[in-house]
């Protein structure tokens, strides 16, 4: 072992031990039976810094076991070594020899230990002590402090604003301090030292040190902690707050359901002249809160949280969690909300991204598609206008849904002849199979390559250009994506689980081929 070592006193010497004073001991265990910490622990944290001490006269290399005798009073300092046959370091070995010599039944590997000499232990132990008890008193407070409001976390909590320090307020808990961050308070809420405040429990931090206890009065939990309170209902869990959506300081919407189906949830909520949801209102600084029946179909629940504006009718298109929400001419206002403010809560209530229309935009715009629509059939499918308005009536929407639908489907529409309807959906898959050959030559000629295009059927011919303009042109290229980058590429037409499920094919597939390449 490299650095100094320090000289163990030889054989032979007169070793003493010292003593702590009992009336040092007693004290120790007073403390330990007022303050809540375990006896055990201030006399192994006592020993712990005893050896501290013996470090500074024997040396860190030196390794030394400190034991107090309980009862007695007494202290031991042994000196701890390993039993083994050469010692090539003296300070953390003994030679079986020598060991044998003083007890013979030692064997290799033992660990063997001996006492070290005599230190003033006297003057030493009583300020060891003092400065233990002081340190473990502490930690013990922390600790008790921690574990109190570690417990508290999700419930809400009273204090008084003790400072305010760069938009942070501090409170007052009594036993500890909180921390109101900007964020977490309500928009124009303003604080003074003294004010009297109730918080929710966000998170308690243990750093190294103590504790910190983050509240928060701008969070959803705030609310739903509120109406615990002011709700016996939601306390007992009859009543659920399935979804929350807050505007701190202005507006909220909550959905509610009700395990009792003759409990009417949003009633129970609100209260007697409104006096159960006015309480929590008056805690959150006047915020309007809109309490709404829950529902597990999306749309029935859509249709109620954009309360107070009614709905025509609502409109799903290709991308996922979109929807289209067809509201009267003299409701848009109103579902749109201040600012947008009513949709935006709408939207966070049921995770759907929402666009508002007018019954007269929607009139406009199905109008204008149906005109395109029905150019388009005309052209493709070289028939009438009357013909193809009657197939967009019918529900055909796209020259693929007539490509694509059981024949038999076509020929039951009224005045179809199963000539007729043979020969349209030969146009229809005619014209399909051109456009998607034009798209692979496109993507061909932005450098595609086969391999990639034989991944999957899922790889339509408009998600393998999108992929080319982002430069994924192999199977490679396709393997290294991530599933976030992926989705992010093609916006849409693929789930989390389908990109998941490619992009470990894709990867399987390359490692077999680099396999065979060595």
């Amino acid at each position: 072992m490299e650095g100094t070592i320090r000289k163990i006193p030889e054989k032979g010497i007169t070793l003493t031990q010292g003593l702590i004073r009992q009336e040092v001991l007693v004290a120790a265990q007073e403390i330990a039976r007022e303050k809540g910490i375990d006896k055990d622990r201030i006399i192994a944290s006592i020993e712990e810094a005893l050896v501290k001490v013996a470090h500074l006269k024997y040396g860190e290399e030196t390794p030394i076991r400190a034991a107090i005798h309980q009862k007695t009073g007494e202290i031991s300092l042994l000196h701890v070594r390993t039993v083994v046959d050469d010692v090539t370091n003296p300070l953390e070995e003994i030679s079986l020899v020598e060991a044998q010599a003083q007890k013979p039944s030692v064997q290799l590997g033992d660990t063997f230990e001996e006492p070290l000499p005599h230190m003033d232990f006297e003057r030493v132990s009583a300020q060891v002590m003092r400065q233990v008890i002081t340190r473990l008193i502490k930690e013990a407070s922390r600790e008790k402090e921690y574990a109190e409001y570690h417990d508290k976390a999700g419930e809400i909590v009273s204090g008084t604003v003790k400072s305010i320090d760069f938009g942070n307020v501090i409170i007052d808990l009594g036993q500890a301090e909180g921390v109101l961050l900007p964020e977490d308070t309500i928009s124009r809420e303003r604080f003074h030292p003294g004010d009297r405040i109730r918080a929710y429990v966000r998170e308690v931090k243990q750093d190294p040190k103590g504790f910190q206890i983050f509240l928060s009065r701008s969070c959803s939990e705030f609310m739903i902690a509120l109406f615990k309170q002011e709700v016996p209902e939601v306390y007992n869990g009859v009543i659920e707050i399935k979804a929350v959506a807050r505007d701190p300081g202005s507006r909220a919407k909550i959905g509610v359901f009700s395990l009792d189906s003759s409990l009417d949830p949003v009633g129970a909520c609100v209260g007697v002249r409104g006096n159960r949801v006015q309480a929590v209102t008056a805690e959150l600084r006047d915020e309007r809160i809109d309490v709404i029946r829950w529902s597990d179909d999306p749309f029935t629940f859509l249709v109620n949280a954009l309360t107070p504006a009614s709905v025509t009718k609502i409109v799903t298109g290709d991308k996922e969690n979109a929807v289209q929400v067809v509201v009267p001419d003299d409701q848009q206002s109103l579902a749109i909300g201040r600012r947008g403010q009513n949709v935006r809560l709408a939207s966070t209530l049921t995770g759907l991204h929402i666009d508002i229309v007018t019954e007269s935009d929607d009139n406009t715009q199905r109008t204008q598609f149906t005109n395109a629509l029905s150019e388009k059939f005309v052209n493709v499918l070289d028939i009438d206008d009357v013909m193809a308005r009657f197939l967009i009536a019918e529900g055909f929407e796209s020259i693929e849904d007539v490509a694509m639908v059981n024949v038999s489907e076509l020929e039951s529409l009224e005045g179809f002849t199963e000539t007729l309807a043979q020969e349209l959906q030969k146009r229809a898959r005619r014209f399909c199979d051109e456009e998607m050959q034009k798209k692979i030559d496109t993507w061909i000629s932005m450098g595609g390559q086969q391999d990639l295009q034989e991944l999957s059927d899922l790889l339509s011919p408009d998600m393998l250009i999108k992929l080319a303009h982002n430069k994924v042109l192999t199977l490679h290229d396709f393997a290294d994506l991530a599933n976030d980058e992926l989705l992010d590429i093609l916006k849409e037409g693929l789930t989390r689980e389908q990109a998941d499920q490619l992009i470990l094919e894709a990867r399987d597939k390359t490692h077999a081929y680099d396999a065979q390449k060595t």
